[in-house]
């Protein structure tokens, strides 16, 4: 899975997808509280939360009641997305972007001439 560690490739991943700004504190799941920065999915009872330190992250969807594993798996993509389009912006290069079928989503790298 996707380790997370990027404050602000969580925070651009979630307005790429209209998502509430993401929470750092202490969160309450189902049975345990864990802390990190927490991001609430689209319609999942429970955020999913991420430990930068560690990259990873912990959530209850009480396997896909409580919340769609596709909406996670849309998350870690954007985040994806965006954290490679911040890493390459600090490195001087370009990034262009284009949506293929399926939703999924190419990224092209201009390392200039």
């Amino acid at each position: 899975m996707t380790q997370i560690r990027d404050a602000a490739a969580v925070r651009k991943a979630c307005d790429r997808l209209g998502l509430n700004e993401p929470v750092e504190g202490e969160v309450k799941l189902f049975s345990q509280t864990v802390s990190g920065l927490a991001v609430q999915l689209a319609k999942w009872r429970y955020p999913v939360v991420f430990d930068l330190a560690t990259g990873e992250s912990k959530f209850d969807n009480y396997q896909g009641y409580w919340g769609n594993q596709q909406h996670l798996d849309e998350f870690l993509q954007a985040y994806a997305v965006e954290k490679t389009k911040l890493e390459a912006r600090r490195k001087g290069y370009s990034v262009t972007e284009r949506s293929l079928e399926g939703g999924r989503i190419q990224l092209s790298v201009n390392l200039g001439d």
